[in-house]
């Protein structure tokens, strides 16, 4: 590890932050008003791809993104990917035209100024309250019905640094089978290798990112959640160990 380089970091990390502050100050009148109704999400999931794609561009960052197949416009997903940085969100919301509701952890609340929106436009859960979960997956319901599509990181937390992938939580895969909609596996090679939340590591570069085929849904029942699960997992969790940078950066063997 290079020590020396450690005041940089420092400093870049805290630019990731200040431009997030920048951003949210300079359209706060526009966010406020698009976090008003729920009616009005898609117009601010239009603002939501522009801040995101400059805070990227702000960071040293690029986007090299493979697909094996694309979303379709006015049509709901269920977007699982692996969860190892704070940056993955402001990827997903980059990459998607759609408008994408995420459930996330009600900690980031706590961030002066970004919380006041992020209670605003993200399903919050507590992951250690059983009745958090239930309200979340009603909640998730009720966005669904209304045409968006969810973005659910399956780990339900950000792994230790030596694991590749940690085991899925089953509630984006309930409610896909619910809904009927596809699941889309994202893979992030790079997020957590260029910016995880050791303030020891990181630099600008190029994120790839892979979007594997859809995993359909229809026909599928609530018995088959465990099975769509670990499908998801194995795709997921190949793409990982198959990725020579991901694996020699992180050292993960195992």
């Amino acid at each position: 590890m290079n020590y020396f380089l450690f005041p940089f970091r420092l400093l870049w990390r805290i630019w990731f932050y200040v431009t997030i502050l920048v951003l949210i100050l300079l359209f706060f009148p526009l966010l406020f008003i698009l976090t008003l109704k729920e009616e009005y999400y898609p117009n601010l999931w239009i603002l939501i791809r522009f801040l995101s794609r400059i805070l990227i561009c702000a960071m040293g960052f690029r986007l090299k993104v493979s697909k094996d197949e694309t979303i379709k416009a006015n049509k709901s997903y269920m977007f699982c990917a692996n969860h190892g940085s704070f940056l993955d969100p402001f990827v997903l919301a980059a990459l998607s035209k759609n408008p994408i509701v995420f459930v996330g952890k009600k900690e980031l609340v706590k961030f002066p100024i970004f919380g006041f929106f992020y209670k605003r436009v993200v399903i919050m859960v507590d992951r250690s309250n059983p009745k958090s979960r239930k309200r979340v997956f009603e909640m998730a319901k009720k966005r669904l019905r209304n045409g968006l599509s969810m973005a659910i990181f399956p780990e339900g937390l950000v792994p230790k640094e030596d694991v590749v992938l940690a085991p899925f939580k089953k509630g984006a895969f309930s409610l896909a089978i619910e809904f009927q909609i596809p699941i889309v596996p994202q893979v992030y090679y790079d997020c957590k290798r260029f910016f995880s939340w050791n303030i020891f590591k990181g630099s600008p570069g190029v994120l790839r990112i892979h979007q594997h085929k859809f995993l359909e849904t229809k026909r599928l029942k609530a018995t088959d959640v465990e099975m769509l699960k670990k499908q998801t997992f194995t795709i997921v969790h190949n793409s990982l160990i198959q990725d020579k940078k991901y694996m020699k950066d992180t050292n993960r063997y195992k």
